[in-house]
């Protein structure tokens, strides 16, 4: 993923930043694809297709972790950051965040990582 179409980000070294790997593992993904709300349906038509849940997750990660606003998400991210910020909004709502932190949690302390 080239990351460096927004001049601030032209001399950060990507692995300060978690670029140098995917933000969302196959193995990440796995466990929140069944958490996620089936789409909404669109009565008038609507958009075609939307954003790929993977791509939006991936860069709700980046803002997250890098504390950047919203709306200077990098294009190679495949979505707005009012898009990454609107989906998390309405997960949230879903209560996805709080499954998924209760189902990691679980997770960890089967492995012994977490008590």
């Amino acid at each position: 993923m080239e990351l460096l179409s927004e001049p601030w980000l032209a001399n950060v070294d990507p692995a300060l930043i978690g670029m140098d790997k995917p933000l969302v593992s196959d193995q990440l993904w796995e466990i929140v694809e069944p958490l996620l709300p089936p789409e909404p349906p669109k009565p008038k038509g609507g958009r075609l297709r939307r954003v790929p849940p993977q791509a939006v997750l991936g860069g709700t990660i980046f803002v997250l972790r890098s504390g950047i606003l919203w709306r200077i998400l990098p294009k190679e991210f495949g979505c707005s950051g009012a898009t990454c910020w609107r989906r998390l909004r309405d997960r949230r709502k879903a209560g996805v965040w709080h499954d998924l932190r209760h189902l990691l949690l679980n997770e960890l302390g089967k492995l012994g990582l977490f008590d």
